[in-house]
C-alpha cells in the first residue's frame, strides 16, 4: 500500500478528523527487488515534500497497518490510498 498524507499550513492537531481517499495510483518508493531483504515486511519508506499548500507525506510499506499508524500519528487532513494486490 502507498499512501500520500496531505497537512495544510494550519495545526491539525485540534481534533480534526482526517478524510481518507483511495486512489488509482501513487508512486512507488519501495522496488521489488527489496521485498527479499525484508522477509519479515517491516520496511517503511517515506518521502517529505514542502509545497505550496503545506507538507505532503508519501509513504509506502510492506504492511499497510504500518504506513496508515504512522500517518496518521502524524495528523493532517486527507489520506490518499491506493490499494495493491
Amino acid at each position: 500500500m502507498t499512501v500520500r498524507h496531505s497537512e495544510s499550513p494550519r495545526d491539525d492537531k485540534d481534533g480534526g478528523e482526517t478524510t481518507y481517499e483511495f486512489v488509482e495510483s501513487l508512486p512507488d518508493l519501495i522496488d521489488a527487488s527489496e521485498y527479499g531483504r525484508y522477509p519479515d515486511g517491516g520496511l517503511v519508506k517515506l518521502r517529505i515534500t514542502v509545497t505550496e499548500s503545506g507538507v505532503e507525506l508519501l509513504g509506502d510499506g510492506m504492511r499497510p497497518e504500518a504506513v496508515e499508524a504512522l500517518l496518521t500519528a502524524l495528523g493532517g487532513d486527507t489520506m490518499e490510498q491506493m490499494l495493491c494486490g
